[in-house]
């Protein structure tokens, strides 16, 4: 019998995928369903030289100074699945499982990345280069649910400012990297990039060639080389998820706004709104990046399960004045939510 998903889904639109002159993100989180999620704000804050800081399981160096974000984050652990900052940037994360083997050993979490990319990085190649340097450093393990029964999993990621996103994908300390400028994207429990690789980490193909995944000599395609010969259920059970993500941006592409989105994260035919067995999409979140940098971005989240209910619904947007806006992260009064 095929386990149940454990999973979620990020999209990001961005001119001309956009109706407007605005850069489209938009996540929803698939986690057990009597898991809390709350979001929290944490505003930008500076540190002493030296200091440690205490992430789920492990203490890595505090930086000197960190942004003020907002995230929307299992409540028993430090990182989260998803969230932005004060200038600008969203990130989103997602479960892989590749030729490399999930180690136990107890290390950062995807979703400790996520927190620490948004609490370090201007812009998404910024944070980006925080999440690979940490990797590479410390690399990715540890209990990824609450319930003692083993879960662990790489992650892939995707980054995205007023200008650009990155899809960013890891196979243990291993990872590589894509631009994207223009149009729509999403990403689920696959390995997605191919040969149009605009980043990697530096030993990415030799490694690959030592353990016998890519031939050293032909076109070198990450996806086919990392992905696992017997990939779990749930991997393989996310590619409807992920086709449906697809086929749903492809049919607004051109028209995309943050209700456009907002319909997507409650798509019931297409698994992206989850409810099968012990999961379901506990948290949702949609940001609005204008290019136009006086313009404030806007974020909005459920902070309860599933967009699609009248509990969980995400709002409708309403047009509104400059000054009616969502406040500033670092404003008294932060975000919408």
């Amino acid at each position: 019998m095929a386990e149940a998903p454990m999973s979620c889904d990020c999209f990001v639109s961005l001119p001309p995928g956009s109706r407007d002159d605005h850069v489209i993100f938009g996540k929803n989180s698939d986690r057990p369903r009597d898991e809390v999620q709350e979001v929290a704000h944490y505003p930008a804050a500076s540190h002493p030289p030296g200091s440690m800081l205490e992430c789920t399981y492990i203490q890595i160096p505090q930086v000197e100074q960190t942004h003020a974000v907002i995230l929307s984050k299992p409540a028993w652990m430090w990182g989260a699945e998803m969230g932005a900052n004060d200038q600008g940037v969203c990130i989103g994360n997602e479960a892989v499982w590749t030729r490399e083997a999930v180690t136990p050993e107890e290390a950062l979490l995807g979703m400790d990345l996520v927190r620490l990319g948004l609490e370090r990085g201007d812009s998404a190649w910024a944070a980006l280069t925080v999440i690979t340097g940490l990797l590479e450093l410390h690399g990715q393990g540890g209990q990824c649910r609450e319930d003692p029964a083993p879960f662990s999993y790489h992650n892939t990621f995707l980054l995205v400012d007023r200008n650009e996103a990155w899809v960013l994908e890891t196979a243990g300390r291993l990872w590589v990297a894509q631009k994207v400028t223009e149009g729509v994207k999403n990403i689920s429990n696959q390995l997605t990039i191919g040969a149009e690789v605009s980043a990697e980490h530096p030993v990415l193909r030799s490694a690959a060639q030592a353990q016998g995944w890519w031939d050293g000599e032909g076109e070198f395609n990450f996806s086919q080389a990392f992905s696992p010969e017997n990939p779990p259920a749930r991997m393989e059970l996310a590619k409807k998820r992920y086709k449906g993500g697809t086929e749903l941006l492809q049919q607004h592409d051109g028209s995309v706004t943050a209700e456009v989105m907002m319909s997507i994260l409650r798509d019931k035919p297409s698994g992206i709104c989850m409810d099968s067995g012990g999961f379901c999409t506990t948290g949702s979140m949609v940001s609005v990046l204008p290019r136009d940098t006086s313009l404030p971005c806007i974020h909005f989240f459920t902070a309860t399960p599933d967009p699609s209910s009248a509990e969980g619904a995400l709002p409708t947007v309403r047009p509104r004045r400059p000054r009616q806006e969502a406040a500033s992260l670092s404003e008294p009064g932060g975000p919408q939510t």
